[in-house]
């Protein structure tokens, strides 16, 4: 079983845990929403995203998994939490892999027909701006600021 497919069988349960396995320490994330993330920001960001999201669901088409490389086409079903309005989002995936793990994870999805579905008119009419985008960025920095100031509390608890 390649890493794809361990990566999108664990993404299809809520498994962020495995998810995250799946990275190289000095990996990187990207996506139009989380521009340039470390390794631990993206195991952070599939915990936060997938404890949170509400009907959730996935179609996953995996075209190459490969030792070196993974491209999948997928599909995600949810409910937007901010505004309650529901999403499907047609997301390309490019990873490169080294040694039975993720190095590098690039996800890409239009931005602006995602804003029109999650945000209302509002993502609709200037969706497709930089003032949208930007805010819509810093929106998700700060949720996972905050969820990793929340799992660093947590963890002292214990």
């Amino acid at each position: 079983m390649g890493v794809a497919e361990r990566f999108y069988e664990a993404f299809m349960v809520r498994d962020h845990y495995t998810m995250g396995l799946l990275y190289a320490e000095h990996a990187t994330f990207s996506d139009p929403v989380f521009p340039l993330l470390n390794a631990r920001g993206a195991r952070l960001m599939w915990q936060m995203l997938l404890s949170r999201a509400e009907d959730f669901g996935i179609e996953v088409n995996i075209v190459e998994d490969s030792p070196k490389r993974a491209r999948v086409d997928w599909v995600a079903y949810y409910t937007f939490t901010a505004t309650r309005r529901p999403v499907v989002n047609r997301i390309h995936t490019e990873m490169t892999l080294s040694a039975g793990k993720i190095v590098r994870h690039v996800d890409t999805f239009n931005l602006w027909r995602w804003s029109r579905q999650a945000l209302g008119t509002r993502g609709a009419l200037l969706g497709w701006t930089p003032i949208v985008r930007n805010k819509v960025r810093a929106q998700a920095a700060h949720s996972l600021r905050e969820f990793a100031r929340a799992a660093a509390d947590n963890q002292e608890k214990r």
